[in-house]
C-alpha cells in the first residue's frame, strides 16, 4: 500500500510538517493515533471542516487511527488564529449541543466502531483545571517572547488581544500533551493556520515526556485567487443540509471557477489522481462536465447518493429542461403572506438574509422571477405574480429557489 502521506502530498493537502523525512517513515512503518480539533462554536461543520474530515479518512484508509477532539473546552476561550475579534463566549450547554451535532457529521467520513477512531472532548480535562497547578506544569514551558511572534498572536495585537484568548495556545498544547498521555497520540494534523499552535504542543510533549511528536497543517480551502472557499450569499457553506441544502451545496461545486475544479477534485473527492488530472484538463465547455462530476462527487459524499442524484436532477431541470424541478429548494407560503414586496417576499422566505443584499442583486439587475427580470424594488407581490401557485426565482445565472403558495 502506498505511503499516505505521498497520498496526501499528491492530492495538495500538506502545507508544512515538523519533521518530514520522521513523519513520512513514521506513516509508512507504524500506525499512528493522531488528532485534529474542532471548535463545537456552531451547530454544523461547515465545508472548511470538510477539508480536515477528509485528511481524517485518508489517514484511516491507510490503517492510522484519527482522534476527532472536540473544543468543548477551548471554546469556551476561543481560539485568536485567523480572527480580527474576539469570539462570542457560548454557554456550557450550548457548547454540548454543538458537540454532539457535530458527531454525526463526522460519521459520514470516519468510522468509529471498535476503537477505529476516537471522538474526545477537551472539557474533560480542561474544566477541571487547577489554575496554579496548570501554569506550574504547562505555562513555566512557554516564553512569551516567543509567543508573541506566532502569527495568531501578531495579528491581532494592534487591535487588541486578550489575556483570555493569549491563554489559548497554552490549553491546545495541553491539549496534544493530554493526548498522547491517554492515547499514544504522537502527530496533530490542523489548518495552516493552526501551525504555532502544533508546534507549541509538540514542544510541550518534548519537553515533558522526552518522547518525539510531531506536527502537520494542510492547506486552506482557498480559490485561485486566494481567498477562501466555502462563502455564499447565505454565509458559510454547512454541512448540515436544514442549513444548506443538498442543491444549494450541489450548486456551489457546480458553478467553481475553472482554475480551481482540479484542486477542488484532489482534495475534496476519492477520485483517483489520473482521473483528476484528466477532468483538471478539459478546457473551454467541456470543463462542465468536470464541474458536474465535481459537485455529484462532493454532494455525495456529504448527503448520500440518493441527495446527490436529486440535486443533479434539480439542476438538469433547470439547465436543460424537461426533468422534474421538485427538487429545487422550495418554501411554502400562504395567500395571507401576499402584498408585501418583493425585498420583504427574499428577506421572509430566507432566500436571502437581509433587505440590502435583496435591494442590490435588483438593482444589479441579478433577479428575475418566472423568466422576467425584476427592476422595482418595491414591486409588490400578489397572485398573479405566480404561475400555477408557483414562483421560479433566479439569483444570478444559476442559483434557483421556488415558492409555492399552499
Amino acid at each position: 500500500m502506498a505511503n499516505v502521506y505521498d497520498t496526501l502530498m499528491e492530492r495538495g493537502y500538506i502545507k508544512q510538517v515538523t519533521h518530514e523525512e520522521e513523519v513520512r517513515d513514521l506513516l509508512g512503518k507504524e500506525k499512528v493515533t493522531f488528532y485534529i480539533g474542532f471548535d463545537p462554536t456552531a451547530d454544523s461543520l461547515h465545508v472548511g471542516h470538510f477539508l480536515q474530515m477528509m485528511v481524517m479518512a485518508h489517514m484511516q484508509r491507510a490503517g492510522h487511527r484519527p482522534i476527532a477532539l472536540l473544543g468543548g473546552g477551548t471554546a469556551m476561550v476561543g481560539d485568536p488564529s485567523g480572527k480580527t475579534d474576539m469570539r462570542k463566549m457560548l454557554t456550557k450547554e450550548q457548547i454540548q449541543h454543538n458537540a454532539e451535532c457535530f458527531k454525526n457529521q463526522f460519521s459520514v467520513l470516519v468510522d468509529f466502531d471498535d476503537d477505529k477512531a476516537i471522538m474526545a472532548n477537551n472539557a474533560d480535562w480542561l474544566l477541571n483545571l487547577n489554575y496554579v497547578d496548570f501554569l506550574r506544569e504547562v505555562g513555566v514551558h512557554f516564553s512569551v517572547n516567543r509567543m508573541l511572534t506566532a502569527e495568531c498572536f501578531k495579528q491581532r495585537l494592534e487591535k487588541g488581544l486578550s489575556f483570555l484568548e493569549f491563554n489559548y495556545m497554552l490549553m491546545q498544547g495541553y491539549d496534544f500533551l493530554e493526548l498522547n498521555r491517554r492515547y499514544g497520540c504522537t502527530l496533530q494534523l490542523g489548518g495552516d493556520d493552526q501551525w504555532s499552535n502544533i508546534i507549541a504542543g509538540a514542544d510541550l510533549i518534548r519537553r515533558k515526556e522526552s518522547k518525539p511528536a510531531y506536527g502537520m497543517t494542510f492547506a486552506l480551502l482557498t480559490n485561485s485567487e486566494g481567498k477562501k472557499m466555502g462563502k455564499t450569499e447565505n454565509g458559510a457553506l454547512w454541512l448540515n443540509k436544514e442549513k444548506t441544502s443538498p442543491y444549494e451545496f450541489y450548486q456551489y461545486w457546480r458553478n467553481v471557477a475553472d482554475s480551481d475544479v482540479e484542486k477542488c477534485l484532489a482534495l475534496l473527492t476519492f477520485l483517483p489522481m489520473d482521473e483528476v488530472k484528466r477532468l483538471g484538463a478539459l478546457q473551454g465547455a467541456e470543463i462542465n462536465e468536470a464541474k458536474k462530476v465535481l459537485a455529484y462527487e462532493v454532494t455525495k459524499i456529504v448527503h448520500g447518493k440518493e441527495e446527490a442524484e436529486k440535486a443533479k436532477t434539480a439542476a438538469e431541470a433547470l439547465f436543460a429542461g424537461g426533468a422534474s424541478m421538485e427538487n429545487v429548494p422550495t418554501v411554502e407560503i400562504t395567500e395571507d403572506e401576499l402584498g408585501c414586496t418583493i425585498i420583504d417576499l427574499i428577506v421572509n422566505t430566507k432566500i436571502l438574509p437581509s433587505k440590502s443584499e435583496a435591494r442590490r442583486l435588483i438593482q444589479q439587475g441579478g433577479l428575475t422571477i418566472n423568466d422576467e427580470k425584476v427592476t422595482d424594488t418595491n414591486l409588490v407581490i400578489t397572485k398573479a405574480s405566480f404561475n400555477d401557485k408557483s414562483m421560479l426565482i433566479r439569483r444570478g445565472k444559476k442559483n434557483y429557489n421556488r415558492i409555492v403558495i399552499k
